[in-house]
């Protein structure tokens, strides 16, 4: 990764796995640039950029298309180009990541589908123009409650499946420009976003015994994941969702010791 700058959003604190990634990229030589949201979180990544070597820190509501604009004009401005964005965000109501996915409200899955899936198209436009020339890589975070019913995760395995579908075609509109859109998966983690889902350490303790590998990923798992996603090494790969969890995904059912 040396030579190689990117962005990275959604890093809350030093469990997240966006720093996880943010910290594999540094080590590997990356130089990086970082988004927060509201003073309180930018105080938690101001001293941890810096420890990685970087002062780019940019204020970013996603949600906000003029606070979007305004960040990577600012990012243009110090690098005309870059080689990846890495986006870590996502976000639902905690008092509907419990109970039944039916009592979904309209206003919460309007809103988690607009952070957590839109945003990544919506970054996706503003990175292209600083990509086309030379190509680059995104990367988003996905996990299995996509695809197989998580007890709790509700309405966010919704807005997951949503983006990773949202990653295929990108991946096929930005790939004639050399430029890679993959997500990666990772078990549960213990995260503040993991937190917030209800029932999160059972979730996370069934994880870890059953999974064939008997664990559950680690910050570090997933940061070299995308090393190798943001790198040359994986200039070849795009459009796919890269599962970082212990192998649990091909599972039919507990180990027989857990039934």
């Amino acid at each position: 990764m040396k030579g190689k700058r990117g962005l990275v959003m959604g890093v809350a604190n030093d469990r997240s796995i966006a720093w996880g990634i943010a910290k594999a990229l540094h080590e590997a030589g990356a130089e990086l640039a970082f988004t927060y949201q509201g003073d309180a979180f930018g105080k938690r990544v101001e001293p941890l950029a810096a420890s990685v070597g970087s002062d780019l820190l940019l204020d970013v509501d996603v949600t906000d298309d003029s606070s979007l604009g305004a960040a990577f004009t600012a990012l243009t401005e110090r690098w005309p180009t870059i080689d990846f964005v890495v986006h870590a965000i996502a976000y639902s109501d905690k008092s509907e990541l419990s109970g039944r996915f039916l009592e979904t409200s309209r206003a919460n899955f309007k809103h988690s589908m607009d952070i957590s899936a839109y945003s990544f198209i919506e970054v996706a436009r503003r990175a292209y123009p600083m990509m086309r020339d030379a190509g680059g890589t995104l990367l988003t975070l996905t996990y299995q409650g996509s695809n197989r019913v998580v007890p709790n995760y509700n309405v966010m395995g919704v807005a997951k499946a949503a983006l990773e579908a949202a990653t295929r075609y990108l991946a096929n509109d930005l790939g004639p420009d050399g430029i890679r859109v993959n997500a990666i998966s990772p078990g549960p983690m213990k995260t503040l976003a993991g937190a917030a889902i209800g029932g999160a350490r059972r979730t996370f303790r069934h994880t870890e015994e059953n999974a064939p590998l008997r664990s559950n990923a680690t910050l570090e798992a997933v940061g070299g994941t995308a090393v190798y996603l943001a790198s040359d090494a994986g200039k070849f790969t795009t459009g796919e969702v890269i599962r970082v969890d212990g192998g649990f995904h091909v599972l039919g059912m507990p180990q027989t010791e857990h039934l």
